[in-house]
């Protein structure tokens, strides 16, 4: 279902999450994965009432949970908890009164053992009208789960889709979610309510079908087109700022980026305690202005089991990651799982080739842990020596200030260029790329000792003396 319709509904409306702990899973896993989930679901403007729980092997291919649970679900939901057959009922008074003795005596046992969960929470009395599952589903589970629990049906990672379709807020993050949301609903077309007509017999209503699908095949190359012309300007002002020194923040999704954003550049970018907060990269020079001038961008969150579309979706957003001269590696140090966020960190960077990039750990939110905790930190790390601090901490945000322009200082040299007079109205170019240390005047033009990255200094040369 699109935003917009969930957008027209009651602000707050009741939700049930479905995890299955698969082999390899342990407790610990599995808690902060619903604890994430719940977040996700939270943020949709949804309350979690309850949860559902169950050990397998694998996700049931029916409905995802076996029988006993999928009844658990449903006394949550208010459905009947079975997977109706294709084929309509036969309704007879002998029929239901044999359903009703056999329903009486039937056990969940089986499933009861194979469970090991917490079962389900509180929200008595108040039913749930979304299902929300911690997995990625097929079509026809999440069909056969509304058939069961007369309730909408989401997974992962239709949750996170339709976070970032609703925070979306340039042209540019609109296509690029819209792409990712249509490549979403397309396959499940078929399963859903509105097009159960549409799938029996032959002719008009598979005509139907294949017309819808090739709407949006065609909706899609049309949104790819306009934001290849929106990337390929970005791709240009990029490619301007090559000489410049640029600083890119990334991390886990509500790490605090935005807000070491606002504390390094001054700049009033958007900072909620929500994930997905930022889904467009933002650039501002670092404040107080430097001498060539410091960018500072900052990029979309990442989440664990981010979908594979919205990281090709994003991937030009990225590149700010991929052609930054040092990234910032934000982590909440306060979240008990930090060290799983980071490794999804590491794991998309990887993704699109940004894992060799110069690099910081930043140990943010220090101001909600204790001592013991910052010394433990600092040990954990001690390889990587990271920098503990808090984004609402002014000196900790000049330190790192001063840690910044340190790493680019090293990286500085020192040559002499000669400007001709005929040039002089170029002289803003060198401000813009280097520092200038010395200068003198001679017949021929301004002799200019400057400090600046190599690359930039070179360009500098060719326009000068090319």
């Amino acid at each position: 279902m699109s935003s917009s319709t969930r957008d027209a509904r009651e602000p707050r409306q009741a939700a049930v999450l479905v995890a299955v702990q698969l082999p390899g899973t342990s407790d610990e896993d599995q808690q902060a994965d619903l604890a994430e989930l719940r977040r996700l679901v939270e943020t949709l403007g949804f309350d979690v009432i309850g949860t559902v729980r169950q050990r397998r092997d694998a996700l049931a291919a029916a409905a995802v949970l076996g029988e006993g649970k999928l009844k658990e679900l449903a006394e949550l939901t208010g459905g009947s908890g079975l997977v109706p057959t294709g084929a309509p009922e036969v309704k007879t008074k002998a029929r239901a009164k044999w359903a009703a003795e056999a329903g009486a005596g039937k056990s969940d046992g089986e499933d009861a053992d194979e469970d090991g969960s917490d079962g389900s929470e509180g929200g008595a009395g108040r039913k749930a009208t979304v299902v929300v599952v911690d997995h990625e589903i097929s079509p026809s589970q999440a069909r056969n789960l509304e058939r069961a629990t007369g309730a909408e049906v989401l997974d992962r990672t239709g949750v996170i889709v339709d976070i970032f379709h609703r925070h979306a807020r340039s042209r540019e993050a609109r296509l690029q979610v819209e792409i990712a949301r249509l490549n979403y609903v397309a396959p499940r077309m078929r399963e859903s309510s509105g097009g159960k007509e549409r799938q029996h017999g032959k002719g008009s209503g598979e005509a139907a079908i294949e017309l819808d699908r090739r709407k949006i095949r065609d909706r899609i190359a049309e949104l790819r087109e306009q934001l290849a012309a929106i990337q390929k300007e970005q791709d240009n002002r990029r490619s301007a700022r090559n000489d410049q020194l640029r600083v890119a923040l990334v991390g886990y999704t509500n790490a605090g980026k935005s807000s070491l954003m606002r504390a390094l550049t001054g700049s009033q970018v958007l900072v909620e305690d929500k994930l997905f907060a930022t889904l467009d990269t933002t650039v501002r020079a670092l404040q107080p202005e430097t001498k060539p001038r410091i960018l500072v961008s900052d990029t979309v969150g990442f989440i664990k089991k981010l979908p594979h579309d919205l990281v090709a979706s994003f991937r030009s957003t990225l590149a700010e990651a991929l052609e930054a001269s040092l990234l910032l590696y934000v982590v909440d140090a306060s979240d008990p799982t930090h060290e799983a966020q980071l490794q999804v960190t590491h794991d998309v960077l990887r993704e699109i080739g940004a894992q060799g990039v110069p690099n910081m750990l930043l140990l943010n939110k220090a101001d909600r842990i204790d001592d013991e905790a910052r010394k433990a930190l600092l040990r954990k790390y001690r390889d990587e020596n990271p920098i503990v601090l808090s984004a609402h901490d002014p000196s900790d945000v000049t330190k790192l200030r001063q840690t910044i322009l340190a790493f680019f200082e090293e990286r500085m040299v020192e040559e002499e260029l000669l400007v001709p007079y005929s040039r002089q109205g170029l002289l803003g170019e060198v401000h813009e790329n280097a520092r200038i240390v010395a200068e003198s005047y001679e017949e021929s033009g301004a002799r200019l000792r400057v400090r600046g990255l190599p690359a930039a200094i070179a360009r500098l040369r060719r326009v000068f003396e090319g």
